[in-house]
């Protein structure tokens, strides 16, 4: 083994959980300070009017993505955490290949999906037609850069330090390429084309780097066998169905309100609500960073402790998880109109009115980190699944009624629908936990 897979070194699961998010954090934190400078280039050297046709444009690809991507990832650390814990190395690569050949079925449907919507609603979406063929092509890019299916092999691996690394090169390349750009010239085309291909690369570094950890495993012998996975897996097909409409969910709940402002209010209404939405996932990156840490360690604990270790890990996170969503509302209702005025100028002060909800929801998302990994590894997609489309039908129920506030009045609407999915994910988790039946299902592995 290259890389030693599973790492296990006697330490509890929430002291992994903390060692895994804090490698992330530290990418994370190189990232955010990248992110912070590349997105006050493109503000201030865009202006709102064409930053806005620029978030319209990245914002269906994103949507593009959760849509087709298929959420490979959680597919190969549900199933692939009990290969690594048993180093049976076949079924571990098979599964991983499987994911991947979908992953790239998942981008070439993408691409048809994405000239429908560009070139046939892209008046409704307010996109200056000189941006559609551009549109296009930058979506079906992204959709070609997905990484999901090595990002779930390196996190079923343990892999997170790693990880860090391939994960720095997309904040890095943006912020050299936004200076070479602000240099040459600013553009629309010009961003989206420096992002997609920067997206590539990482895309292509991802899977080269799952491969070396795990030469064993990734074969291309696999390639002929990846029916056989299937067999290998019960109830796999079940499971990716339902993951993959929780991502279509997810794309709606984070995507389509920034869509719904760009049609519905106007451009520039879309550019202060992606500033505003960009610099709330800043604060808030802890929430993803949490769920990917989470999620892999919740598989493991499942795969080999018994039910009180899988009890005990769901309620620190939780807990913790909580604690996290407090203190980044707290920090977006003092401080969060002078962020948007640092990075993107006096213009985007208004945004404020954005940002404070949307926080609200980005800390209902953290403090919920912890639910769906242990109804995903129960069994229990599906009630996960059940949670979120509640959430997402209060969304848009929400949007019509609050739409005449405004900008501000749609990121209410998104606090609505993360409050409904907290409740709801919250009240199937720990009823779960408690079953009389679980102990037994736990213990059983």
């Amino acid at each position: 083994m290259n890389a030693g897979p599973s790492r296990q070194d006697g330490r509890s699961p929430l002291a992994r959980i903390l060692a895994n998010t804090a490698w992330l954090l530290g990418g994370k934190g190189f990232g955010a300070v990248c992110g912070i400078a590349y997105l006050a280039i493109l503000t201030r050297s865009l202006g709102l009017k064409d930053f806005g046709h620029f978030s319209l444009i990245f914002g269906t690809a994103q949507a593009l993505i959760a849509i087709a991507g298929f959420e490979t990832w959680r597919v190969v650390v549900r199933y692939g955490a009990q290969y690594v814990h048993a180093q049976d190395w076949d079924r571990f690569g098979r599964l991983g290949i499987l994911c991947g050949l979908i992953d790239a079925v998942g981008a070439v449907l993408g691409c048809g999906v994405a000239f429908t919507v560009i070139y046939g609603f892209s008046d409704a979406l307010d996109l200056n037609p000189r941006y559609i063929d551009t549109a296009f092509w930058f979506c079906c890019a992204m959709l070609w850069a997905l990484v999901s299916a090595p990002t779930g092999i390196v996190r079923a691996l343990h892999r997170f330090d790693r990880a860090v690394y391939v994960e720095a090169v997309v904040p890095l390349g943006r912020l050299i390429a936004a200076l070479t750009i602000w240099w040459a010239g600013p553009s629309v085309a010009r961003f989206l084309m420096a992002w997609a291909v920067i997206d590539l690369i990482e895309g292509a570094l991802y899977w080269a780097m799952a491969r070396r950890l795990c030469p064993q495993a990734l074969r291309l012998s696999h390639l002929r066998d990846w029916r056989l996975a299937f067999r290998e897996n019960p109830g796999l097909v079940r499971f990716f169905l339902v993951t993959h409409a929780g991502g279509s969910i997810d794309a709606v709940t984070r995507q389509g309100p920034l869509l719904a402002v760009g049609g519905l209010i106007g451009t520039r209404a879309a550019g202060l609500y992606r500033l505003a939405g960009q610099l709330t996932q800043a604060l808030g990156k802890l929430s993803s960073l949490l769920t990917r840490s989470v999620y892999a360690e919740v598989a493991h604990v499942r795969a080999a402790s018994g039910a009180a270790a899988f009890r005990r890990l769901a309620v620190q996170t939780s807990l913790l998880a909580a604690t996290a969503g407090t203190i980044l509302s707290l920090l977006a209702h003092f401080l969060g109109a002078d962020l948007l005025v640092l990075i993107g100028g006096e213009g985007f002060r208004k945004g404020e009115g954005i940002l404070i909800p949307l926080a609200i929801a980005a800390s209902f998302e953290l403090a919920s980190v912890a639910f769906e990994p242990v109804l995903h590894s129960t069994d229990r997609a599906g009630s996960a699944l059940l949670a979120r489309v509640v959430g997402m039908l209060v969304l848009l129920a929400a949007i019509p009624v609050l739409v005449g506030i405004g900008a501000a009045g749609i990121a209410w609407a998104v606090a609505l629908g993360s409050a409904t999915s907290y409740l709801a994910l919250g009240g199937l988790a720990w009823h779960r936990l408690r079953a009389d039946d679980f102990g037994a299902a736990a213990a059983a592995g």
